[in-house]
């Protein structure tokens, strides 16, 4: 069925987050949360490793894996990559790890080609980067409009490539990600057949778009992801990755990292990637997702409306154009 927001925001879910200390023995004594990724059969923990800019800024190989060794000793099962971060440093750093901890993992990337052709390429680079001969999640990387919508979907385009990396069991769930054009991926997600998606979902309502200054996260006053392409996802019974969680570090100063984290996952999403480049954010991070409890829909709005209309305006643009390298 069709849900308007109100019906959303009250079927989304429900109590805040309580503050923890950071002592090893909670992080020791709790677990880390696990959904389900849509109708896929695949489990995920509720956060997400993710491994764009923020990964590449331990800038050392050495360092950047002992960080995501971290957060999988600590309970992350979901790690979120694509080819163009680093020109394929990302994916490089995290095949190091595969041989031992593949089958523990639920490994994702993105493909930013948009024909079929080399699509196929770089899947065959991801492979390879990531050592290992499928991936759970392949998502076409970062929808940006109508008209890009219309380049995936069209003969020999990338679409194709994704339902036969499905077929030929290179992938078992494919998806499509958009920072900043809600209204398009609304569409690309009731015309096509994936399994999950990508979004920007965050208690400014903002995506990322190219404004003065750089980017900025941008509240969508209407017809941001949270009303059209969320439901959908909904409906088709999709696994649902919120990202941009904090806006890009720009929303951090309005409201407590607890409650961004609450409200993202109190929406009906499979998990919340994010980017950690510190191990204390690790830490801090997988404790907060450990202690969650849903936030109310009442709370959600609150949290909503008490950032400021101009932060939730530079959002939008800053998102607009936003890409992770």
């Amino acid at each position: 069925m069709d849900f308007n927001r109100r019906e959303f925001l009250q079927t989304a879910a429900v109590g805040a987050v309580v503050a923890p200390s950071f002592g090893a023995g909670a992080l020791a004594d709790s677990k880390l949360p696990m959904r389900d990724f849509g109708k896929t059969g695949i489990k995920v923990s509720a956060l997400g490793f993710g491994s764009g800019s923020r990964f590449l800024m331990y800038e050392q190989e050495d360092r950047a894996l002992e960080a995501l060794t971290l957060a999988l000793d600590l309970g992350v099962t979901y790690i979120d990559t694509a080819h163009s971060y680093g020109d394929g440093k990302s994916e490089g750093w995290i095949g190091k790890l595969m041989p031992e901890r593949r089958k523990q993992v639920t490994l994702a990337t993105k493909i930013a080609a948009r024909k079929a052709d080399d699509a196929r390429r770089q899947i065959e680079q991801c492979l390879k980067l990531l050592q290992t001969d499928h991936l759970d999640v392949l998502h076409i990387h970062a929808l940006s409009g109508p008209e890009d919508l219309a380049a995936i979907e069209a003969k020999g385009g990338v679409l194709e490539a994704l339902y036969e990396a499905r077929e030929q069991k290179i992938a078992r769930a494919i998806g499509i990600t958009c920072h900043a054009a809600p209204e398009a991926l609304k569409t690309a997600l009731e015309r096509h057949d994936f399994n999950c998606t990508q979004m920007a979902l965050n208690a400014a309502m903002a995506r990322m778009a190219e404004g003065k200054g750089g980017m900025k996260a941008t509240r969508m006053p209407t017809g941001g992801f949270e009303e059209l392409a969320l439901p959908v996802a909904v409906r088709k019974g999709m696994g649902v990755i919120a990202m941009k969680v904090f806006g890009q570090d720009q929303i951090t100063s309005a409201a407590p990292i607890d409650k961004l984290l609450a409200y993202s996952l109190s929406l009906p999403v499979s998990l919340a990637s994010l980017g950690m480049p510190k191990p204390e954010f690790i830490r801090r991070n997988i404790e907060l997702a450990r202690a969650f409890t849903p936030m109310p829909a009442a709370e959600r709005r609150r949290l909503t409306d008490s950032i400021a209309t101009e932060r939730k305006a530079a959002l939008v643009e800053f998102f607009r154009e936003h890409r992770d390298a």
